[in-house]
């Protein structure tokens, strides 16, 4: 059985205990040496104690019957599986290791350099003042059709310093569907569905923050006093479809769910406008779209234009007032068919606005989290400037995985950024940019 690295402190991990499995990933021993029989592995590489995530997820303990050569790379061992219920020791262990001849290409992928940092200025990253624009932790969209089990939030922040996420209910869940590799709208909505779904939606949201203690953000206040100590959420919408072209029902939204971020779009060309992975229908924004944009400025809304054409933003940005977000995206100078990344014009138009992008973690394009770093967030921050990119995991919402799947793992990210930025650069990637914009739009 081989295990990734995606599969620690999920049940995959969990129910191997006792099993036969192959691990890859980067050793790492207390004192310099060429052998060892009892050392730590990670998936980054690291050179000093101070390299060790905060995060007892992001480290298997090896034991081995016999000193096994390390050498400077990656290693992939195989060995028996083990679950540990120790809360001072990590919590997974693999007995009896042995090397695996040859490495995996995910492996060699993972292999670029991670520089360290010292213990404290790792902690003066993660000062708990973090934000995620776009997320949908906590298995929040199996919850919106009334499935699924609730996983853990609050405590993965507070580990990782990350005050608060744009948490997004999927107000087009019902219709979307899989075809042709790719996610897409099987069938027009009924009159009236999208709006029913989000009245079950919103309610699974807020009940989620309750039960895990998560407090809601409502004003610019509440969020620039929110710190990992008692992680919070703004209530965030992944497309307006709930809408169906009624404008009083963002009022509704607003007062009674606490909606505060609005993406306008998702994977249906809606009453709003089109979007990246359909045929334009709509020339970019709709009237009714623009009417939403003037709407959400005046009441404290930010405008999320995720998934949108570069058409759509293009006219979102002559509309609106306050600065624009994109969520969850990346650069790209050669676009696919159907990609959900941008060109540089397509980010320098919602830099144009104050706003922010925000960076996803994708294993495709990013298979570690130095890349994730120093390719994701530094080629953003090239084009659109040091004040226009943000953190958007769309965790939970990837298909494919997650280059970053806990918040416990954004000291590393951190630390990987700070190889290219400053602490108050680093500051303001992780969480600054999207304060302030957020801040620019509630009032």
């Amino acid at each position: 059985m081989r295990l990734s690295w995606q599969d620690l402190g999920k049940p995959r991990a969990d129910k191997a205990g006792g099993k036969a499995v192959e691990v890859a990933g980067f050793p790492l021993t207390l004192f310099s040496t060429g052998t060892a029989d009892h050392f730590l592995m990670m998936a980054e590489p690291g050179c000093c104690q101070g390299c060790v995530p905060n995060n007892p997820l992001a480290v298997v303990e090896i034991f081995a019957d016999q000193p096994l050569k390390l050498g400077r790379g990656a290693l992939r061992l195989h060995g028996t599986w083990r679950v540990s219920s120790d809360s001072d020791g990590w919590r997974y262990q693999l007995h009896g290791a042995s090397v695996t001849p040859g490495m995996t290409r995910r492996a060699l992928m993972a292999a670029s350099p991670l520089f360290c940092l010292p213990v404290p200025a790792m902690a003066q990253i993660a000062d708990g003042t973090a934000v995620d624009v776009h997320s949908h932790a906590g298995n929040i969209i199996q919850m919106s059709f009334g499935r699924g089990q609730a996983l853990a939030v609050a405590t993965p922040m507070s580990q990782g310093g990350v005050s608060a996420i744009c948490l997004a209910v999927v107000s087009d869940s019902p219709i979307i569907t899989t075809s042709g590799g790719r996610l897409r709208p099987g069938r027009d909505p009924r009159p009236g569905e999208l709006y029913t779904f989000s009245q079950a939606s919103f309610p699974a949201l807020h009940r989620l923050a309750r039960e895990q203690n998560l407090a809601i953000v409502r004003t610019a206040a509440e969020l620039r006093a929110a710190r990992s100590s008692r992680p919070s959420v703004i209530v965030s919408s992944e497309g307006a479809d709930f809408l169906e072209g009624r404008i009083e029902r963002l009022d509704e939204a607003y007062q009674r769910w606490a909606l505060r971020h609005l993406q306008l779009t998702h994977y249906r060309p809606n009453e709003l406008g089109d979007i990246q992975t359909e045929p334009s229908v709509n020339g970019g924004l709709t009237a009714f779209g623009a009417e939403v944009i003037r709407r959400c400025n005046q009441m404290g809304i930010v405008v999320d234009v995720a998934h949108g054409t570069y058409e759509l933003v293009k006219k979102a940005a002559s509309v609106t007032t306050k600065p624009l977000v994109l969520s969850h995206t990346s650069l790209t100078e050669k676009p696919a068919a159907w990609t959900r990344r941008i060109l540089p014009d397509h980010a320098r138009a919602i830099a144009a606005t104050g706003g922010v992008i925000g960076i996803w973690p994708i294993p495709a394009y990013f298979p570690n989290i130095v890349s994730y770093a120093t390719d994701g967030f530094a080629r953003m921050v090239d084009v659109a400037g040091i004040d226009h990119v943000g953190l958007g995991t769309d965790q939970l919402g990837l298909p494919g995985g997650s280059t970053m799947p806990s918040y416990a793992d954004l000291p590393q990210l951190a630390t990987a950024l700070r190889t290219r930025f400053n602490a108050e650069e680093t500051a303001k990637l992780l969480g600054g940019n999207y304060r302030r914009v957020f801040e620019a739009c509630i009032g």
